[in-house]
């Protein structure tokens, strides 16, 4: 018989497989990565020098400066009066330019209704003019004639009333005219009439926004009330003149009436 191999009858030692979910030991966490604090710091830097350099370059730097400025809009105002109120020093950093503080300087001029300012990088500012639009004028005891925009602002004086304009009729003064709705009622009124009528209309009263009267040629009157329903008001003033009559109240046009 052959001999039979020695054969180990302990137990046998085997490697336990590796957890792939198993985390280090704290020993392997606490060991730094490759220039872990060092790269934070060099990041850090490079986002302040970063930031520090476009603050220069906005506030500090000649690059970003207000070179030129555009004004646009109606030409109720010179563009020297333009810049001349809105106090742009040229080389100022544009990030500087408050754009409201200066819309409200030219807003000042009487001549101007609003004013928009606006940035235009690298170098450029713009400002944009709505001016005010002559709308009726007021006759002045010794100054002749003065004329309104729709809001009351008094834009100008002259002699004689400029063509094309209504008179308002007995206002009780300038000062109380600025801002009053009635005046703004009155300016609509004159576009809510038929073209055949407001070329008849010699002046226009107006004591309260809902009691406008238009002053035709020949003494005629026409009570146009408020500024609601124009087309039903239009159309009922169109069958009334028919008649011929003095005063022609279309207030409320479902019950218009004549008078004289």
């Amino acid at each position: 018989m052959s001999p039979e191999p020695d054969v180990a009858s302990g137990p046998v030692a085997t490697a336990a497989p590796r957890d792939p979910e198993s985390k280090p030991g704290p020993a392997a966490q606490g060991r730094p990565g490759p220039g872990g604090p060092w790269k934070a710091a060099f990041f850090a830097l490079m986002v302040a020098a970063i930031a520090a350099a476009a603050i220069w370059a906005l506030l500090g730097s000649s690059l970003l400066i207000v070179r030129s400025v555009t004004v646009t809009g109606d030409r109720t105002v010179t563009r020297a009066q333009v810049l001349q109120a809105a106090a742009i020093k040229p080389g100022t950093p544009l990030a500087r330019v408050n754009t409201a503080v200066i819309a409200h300087r030219v807003a000042q001029l009487t001549q101007v209704q609003s004013a928009r300012v606006s940035r235009h990088w690298p170098d450029s500012v713009t400002i944009a003019v709505t001016g005010r639009t002559p709308a009726l004028a007021v006759a002045v005891p010794g100054r002749g004639y003065a004329v309104i925009d729709r809001f009351g602002v008094v834009l100008s004086y002259g002699a004689t009333r400029p063509p094309g304009l209504t008179l308002l009729a007995a206002p009780a003064s300038l000062a109380s005219l600025r801002g009053d709705p009635a005046i703004r009622a009155a300016v609509t009124v004159l576009t809510q009439v038929p073209p055949q009528v407001r070329r008849l209309v010699r002046s226009v009263a107006a004591p309260s926004p809902d009691e406008v009267t238009l002053n035709l040629r020949k003494g005629v009157k026409v009570v146009w009330g408020d500024t609601s329903r124009p087309a039903a008001k239009a159309a009922e003033l169109a069958i009334l003149m028919r008649t011929r009559a003095t005063t022609y109240d279309v207030s409320d046009p479902d019950t218009a009436v004549t008078g004289g």
